[in-house]
């Protein structure tokens, strides 16, 4: 296997640990959960062990600027933002909505000290291609880091994260998460392709629909393992997403999850986020109840990260008044 730099961000390995309470009160399946929103880094989450890698990239090739998008309450800019101020590097952020009151993620980018630039979904693209350009004719050095580190360089960090997850003596039935970008999904299987795991692994989408989502997963995991020195072969039918639970949309905040967060939250002490975490664990719940999953399997959810948006007003107020 061809190694990739990395640059120590993370704090690995990421514990499992088991959910008996919550596995009791659904009926089974047996629960574990693995915890990358304490992989350390400004509050953890999935993409500090992609930032692993691409900051390693960045730094190899001389870059002292960092530069990303994403939403306002981007868990992926808030850990750039993070990763360029432990580094030593600076940071652009190119947001997707209009200036708001900083609050949850919005407010660390700020005392990350990143430089915002706001946008729109439409011109998010070419906003940040223009920052780049900007960049660079300012004699700067920045380094481009895709949507969500979704990339082949990003996704490698999930091919060690399975294997770390196989070194732990854990081997699930099934692995759900939430995926959007697709990084941290395809990174799974290309690790599964790689080290011999047989598992399902689910993704449960929180923005896009599946038809959208496997033949992008599904190249990105080729593009992946090829960068990593094997050849592997995945068709887009071979993809696991669920669009099921995608209610009125990306960020939008339902019953379901408020449900799935207090479940979580009142019968394991563990929290999980409205948008991402929030999201996918309501669809397990949802896919346990309707008998998806046989009693006897042992399914491991895949935290991702993303809390602090719990202290975002429009989710925090929801979560207080719902009893």
């Amino acid at each position: 296997m061809t190694s990739l730099a990395r640059v120590a961000l993370a704090q690995l390995p990421t514990p499992i640990q088991a959910l008996p309470r919550l596995t009791d009160l659904l009926g089974g399946p047996q629960l574990t959960v693995k915890r990358d929103d304490q992989t350390g880094l400004a509050f953890g989450g999935n993409k500090t062990r992609k930032l692993e890698t691409l900051c390693a990239a960045a730094l190899a090739g001389g870059a002292n600027l960092l530069i990303t998008a994403g939403a306002i309450q981007s868990n992926h800019c808030r850990q750039t933002a993070a990763a360029a101020a432990h580094l030593g590097l600076g940071c652009i952020l190119v947001l997707v909505g209009e200036e708001t009151e900083p609050t949850g993620n919005l407010l660390l980018d700020g005392l990350f000290n990143a430089e915002i630039r706001w946008t729109s979904k439409e011109d998010r693209d070419a906003t940040l291609q223009a920052v780049y350009e900007e960049s660079k004719s300012r004699s700067r050095k920045p380094y481009l880091i895709p949507y969500g580190g979704s990339n082949p360089t990003g996704a490698a960090a999930y091919v060690w994260a399975l294997k770390e997850m196989l070194d732990q003596d854990v081997s699930p039935d099934w692995i759900v998460l939430a995926t959007s970008s697709g990084g941290t999904q395809a990174g799974l299987l290309a690790g599964a392709r790689m080290h011999g795991y047989l598992g399902r692994i689910l993704g449960i989408s929180v923005d896009e629909r599946s038809a959208e989502l496997k033949p992008r997963i599904a190249r990105l995991s080729e593009e992946t393992a090829r960068l990593m020195g094997m050849e592997i072969v995945l068709e887009a039918d071979e993809i696991l997403v669920n669009d099921d639970y995608l209610g009125e949309g990306y960020a939008i905040f339902r019953k379901a999850e408020i449900e799935a967060i207090r479940l979580f939250a009142q019968n394991e002490g563990l929290l999980i986020d409205p948008v991402y975490t929030g999201r996918a664990a309501a669809g397990l719940i949802d896919l346990i109840r309707a008998g998806y999953f046989l009693k006897t399997d042992k399914v491991l959810f895949w935290h991702t990260g993303g809390t602090p948006a719990l202290f975002v007003d429009a989710y925090r107020s929801g979560l207080a008044s719902t009893r």
